[in-house]
């Protein structure tokens, strides 16, 4: 069994059985000082110190006026994320619409006290009580980045760019002559499920799908016939967002699913590359800064929480990660994002996007995210 199968099971395992194995502690009353040091589970490119770009640092001035040292643990899935928070040894994770609920149903993480986070007011309206991290009325976090997965595309097969993403699902010859079989990527997790689902929403209107993350079962066995059928098509489920950029570069691939992340990278490479949203919509991700329920470093935690939440930080983590700020008011005014940025990573695509969600089963009327993990486990090996 692969090393990749083996992650996925284990997060799934622990996120059933999380809810008897820890008790969530109460907020913090009050801010004491920092412990020396912060361990965070984040996105790659979510957490820079200036190492790859001098422009974008926004951990060397935290560690300066805080005293916490900063160590990141990159996780390329939501699942991985479940997994490492389950095994516990971390403080935060900036973690999708797709575990953070997992996250809080497993007491997994722990309420946030937004007293004691004062640029909180700061945050974008529309995520202050966004339903994947706020239960109850009770936070679990506070918002960090946002945007949509992008169909990244190889500007010298395609002239103009792809207007659907049935260059992914479908066989077909692409404008340099060549099949698109072999040629195409698609995401290393069950939550792309939604993907094909969103896709079918517009092309099988008579499936009746509203919400890509719930389906009925008629509804799911569709994207999953969808996803076999696209399996020959694939070069490789990507979840590492460097080898998916080598792939770009080395070894022939010209379309896939992607982060903005990876466009920006690419283009900083001067390689030939595009992104776009594609007709049908898109997936996306809405991801919070969550505190784990037994986090050994609670006051340098809150802290980072409460700087990331500064105008320039959340200006230059979207100019370089191609996201969109959880702080409306990072927008304006800052150099590396540009006065147009916001614009154009989509700050006003915000109702357009199906953010990534774990699927409920809602009494059995649809289809549970332990299925969505196991099918597709199955259908990344070809089956």
């Amino acid at each position: 069994m692969s090393k990749r199968i083996i992650l996925l099971l284990s997060a799934l395992t622990t996120s059933i059985l999380a809810s008897a194995a820890v008790q969530a502690s109460e907020p913090l009353k009050a801010l004491g000082q920092g412990e020396g040091q912060l361990d965070i589970i984040a996105w790659p490119g979510y957490i820079e110190r200036g190492e790859t770009d001098k422009n974008y640092d926004w951990v060397t001035g935290f560690e300066e006026q805080t005293g916490c040292k900063v160590n990141v643990k990159t996780a390329g899935t939501s699942d991985e994320m479940v997994s490492l928070m389950s095994k516990g040894g971390y403080d935060l994770v900036t973690a999708s619409g797709d575990a953070s609920l997992r996250l809080v149903a497993g007491k997994r993480v722990q309420p946030i006290n937004l007293g004691l986070i004062p640029n909180w007011n700061k945050v974008d309206p529309r995520l202050q009580n966004a339903p994947w991290h706020t239960v109850n009325g009770v936070h679990y976090g506070t918002p960090y980045q946002w945007g949509p997965n992008v169909l990244m595309y190889s500007t010298q097969v395609f002239k103009e760019p792809p207007t659907s993403w049935n260059v992914l699902f479908e066989e077909q010859t692409l404008a340099d002559g060549k099949s698109n079989k072999g040629r195409v990527q698609a995401y290393d997790g069950p939550i792309y499920i939604a993907d094909a689902a969103l896709y079918l929403k517009a092309h099988q209107p008579e499936l009746g799908i509203e919400d890509p993350f719930l389906l009925n079962e008629t509804q799911y066995n569709s994207a999953l016939d969808l996803l076999r059928q696209q399996h020959s098509l694939i070069h490789r489920y990507w979840h590492d967002v460097t080898v998916q950029m080598n792939d770009f570069k080395n070894e022939g691939v010209v379309a896939a699913s992607a982060w903005p992340y990876q466009v920006n990278a690419l283009m900083v490479e001067k390689a030939a590359i595009a992104s776009v949203v594609p007709s049908e919509g898109a997936t996306g991700w809405a991801d919070t800064t969550m505190l784990h329920a037994e986090a050994k470093h609670p006051n340098c935690a809150y802290k980072w929480m409460d700087w990331t939440l500064q105008d320039k930080l959340q200006g230059d983590l979207a100019a370089w990660f191609g996201s969109v700020p959880a702080v409306p008011s990072a927008c304006k005014g800052n150099e590396l994002l540009g006065a147009e940025g916001c614009k154009t990573n989509g700050f006003d695509n915000f109702e357009k996007i199906a953010f990534w969600k774990t699927p409920q089963a809602d009494g059995g009327k649809y289809v549970p995210y332990s299925r969505w993990t196991q099918d597709y486990i199955a259908i990344m090996g070809g089956r």
